[in-house]
């Protein structure tokens, strides 16, 4: 279907000639996804469909404990510093942001009133300002009133440089935010914006009280005694937080959803490892929920087998992934290493990281450790498949990468390893520890080993891995080695957020306390312009087009080493209802869990 088929299709949905449901249904037909044909919808100013999840409690209360498992154990409950997906997931048990992402890619309102649209004339026809509606009657869990001056005041604290928050870079569009009242908020960008949803929305949009972190925005952020004490708006009233091990929650009679919550206490456990985490859901019962549940698939489907769970896969645009620094890590700046004033001296040279991508075998990768829990790709955008590029393209070869290096003037010498005006091909390759991400390290080592480069392996265990503690050289924020591998998850079915990582001003540095999600900290002004040109393109068929240039670009430039496409695993224990989500947190939609017989 061409460009001018396409905006007739929407018009007539817009001038209802045609369902919503219709348009959809002939977007899949073409090979659209779901999500992408609701974004396409409500770009043009068809407001999103409604969501309804079925739930059957006529009461909050009564279902007893919820037992969850985070074998990455989270360490901090403020969402601004949640670099980590556990840290993000924990703290959406007590914070909520205005809306969500459903699994068909429609927003669905929790503190917003209702959803803004051009339709109902809450969203401007040229992305210059959003109107948010509040849900009256909400309350913090220490009886405040949430109002119009929590959200702009969550714009101040993330915006403040000083506050080093992690998610500054969802609300640097913001020009201004109006107080109209104490339920509404309009938000003034600085230019045209499709992106209207990504502050205060989904997995990084949680909001945190005005009257508790008030006092410390800016340069006293870490020092807020609730960044570990959550005091939200959400089902459960936080009761005790041991961070690296268990995090306790009770009922919040207060809740603003009728009949909700389902269970009566919240358990979230954190360490151990995915397989034992697994087999507590899914063989013995012991646990109702497990996250992430990065396992090789041959022992998933033992465990299913006969037992008392099930292996929940959801597509996702996550994506795991190698990066080789683009700075020095053994060299310090001004007290800093990784500093962007430095160039690695292996990886400043395209022949060597042309020579990696080779010696990755992504398909065995699948085929023998993740099965259905990672596709192979050599792409970073992913899903929605409209945005999914087909102009590149992977390959495993030994003899070729042997070939580049060698004419790239990497010659053996005695030992078997290459090396270059009097630098050996020796790397430092870190992760975090479980049991497929070592066996992917072993992969790789075998095949750089019989291309002359010796491989160290490194694993870091999981919660200090991911950890945003700015004193800890360990993180993978800081990355102190050459090559790292971890997963990045994609938290809205627009991946312009997603490829923020990429950009130069968000490089991962001391001065932003390693806050920054440029962790490769590679430089490109070609991807920044045409970033830059994305965020104001409000062109959805043009988007698409951008999103696949700026994907071929950061592969192009091989200090992003697409690995595998990975859908989300979760172990639900039989009879959980947990409408989940590819696009938004696991725990998005916690207050309407429940458990059926």
């Amino acid at each position: 279907m061409n460009e001018q088929n396409l905006r007739r299709e929407i018009a007539a949905v817009k001038e209802g000639r045609l369902s919503r449901r219709d348009f959809v249904q002939r977007m899949l037909a073409l090979g659209l996804t779901a999500p992408l044909a609701g974004m396409m919808l409500a770009h043009s100013g068809v407001a999103m469909a409604a969501q309804a999840f079925p739930y059957k409690p006529t009461k909050a209360g009564g279902g007893g404990p919820l037992r969850i498992l985070f074998w990455q154990a989270p360490t901090l409950l403020n969402p601004h510093f949640a670099i980590g997906a556990k840290d993000q997931e924990s703290s959406r048990a007590f914070y909520e942001p205005l809306a969500g992402w459903d699994a068909e890619g429609n927003l669905v309102p929790v503190l917003a009133a209702e959803i803004p649209s051009v339709a109902n004339g809450t969203v401007a026809s040229d992305g210059t300002w959003v109107v948010w509606k509040l849900k009256p009657g909400v309350k913090w869990h220490d009886g405040q009133p949430f109002t119009a001056e929590d959200v702009i005041f969550n714009w101040k604290y993330a915006s403040t440089p000083e506050t080093s928050a992690v998610t500054i870079g969802d609300y640097k569009d913001i020009k201004t935010i109006e107080k109209i009242d104490d339920h509404t908020v309009r938000l003034v960008f600085s230019q045209p914006t499709p992106q209207w949803f990504t502050p205060f929305v989904g997995g990084r949009g949680a909001i945190i009280p005005k009257h508790l972190f008030g006092d410390y925005i800016g340069a006293k952020s870490r020092e807020a005694p609730n960044n570990l004490k959550p005091v939200g708006t959400g089902a459960y009233l936080f009761v005790d937080f041991k961070p690296g091990d268990m995090l306790t929650g009770k009922l919040n009679p207060d809740y603003h959803m009728p009949n909700r919550p389902y269970f009566d206490t919240l358990e979230i456990k954190g360490g151990g490892d995915a397989v034992s985490a697994a087999r507590a859901v899914l063989q013995t019962g012991e646990f109702d929920y497990a996250w992430n549940l990065q396992v090789e698939d041959e022992i998933l489907v033992k465990l299913e087998a006969g037992g008392t769970g099930v292996a929940e896969i959801v597509p996702t645009g996550n994506l795991e992934f190698i990066l080789l620094n683009a700075t020095d890590p053994n060299v310090e700046v001004d007290g800093e290493r990784s500093s962007l004033k430095t160039r690695h001296p292996l990886f400043s040279d395209p022949a060597v990281r042309e020579a990696i991508n080779l010696l990755i075998d992504r398909t065995s990768i699948q085929k023998f450790i993740y099965g259905r829990g990672g596709i192979a790709t050599a792409n970073c955008i992913n899903n929605p498949e409209r945005y999914r590029s087909k102009n590149t393209s992977f390959e495993f070869n030994i003899e070729k990468a042997n070939q580049i290096l060698e004419s790239a003037g990497w010659t053996k010498g005695a030992s078997g390893v290459r090396e270059k005006d009097g630098k050996p091909l020796k790397i430092v390759f870190q992760t975090s520890t479980n049991g497929p991400r070592q066996k992917n390290q072993a992969i790789i080592k075998q095949a750089c080993q019989k291309a002359g480069i010796e491989m160290e392996l490194k694993s870091v265990v999981g919660s200090v891995f991911f950890s945003s503690d700015i004193a800890n050289p360990d993180t993978y924020s800081h990355f102190y080695c050459d090559m790292e591998m971890y997963l990045m998850t994609m938290a809205s079915p627009e991946p312009q957020v997603f490829l923020s990582q990429y950009v130069s001003w968000e490089a991962a540095t001391k001065a932003n306390k390693w806050q920054g999600r440029n962790i490769s900290r590679w430089q490109s002004k070609e991807f920044d312009d045409l970033y830059n040109e994305l965020t104001r393109e409000l062109d959805p068929v043009k988007r698409a087009a951008l999103y696949i240039k700026l994907n071929d670009t950061v592969c192009a430039g091989r200090h992003v080493l697409p690995e595998l496409n990975r859908p989300r695993v979760s172990g639900i224990r039989k009879g959980l209802q947990t409408h989940s989500s590819g696009w938004d947190n696991d725990l998005w939609q916690l207050p309407s869990w429940y458990r059926e017989s």
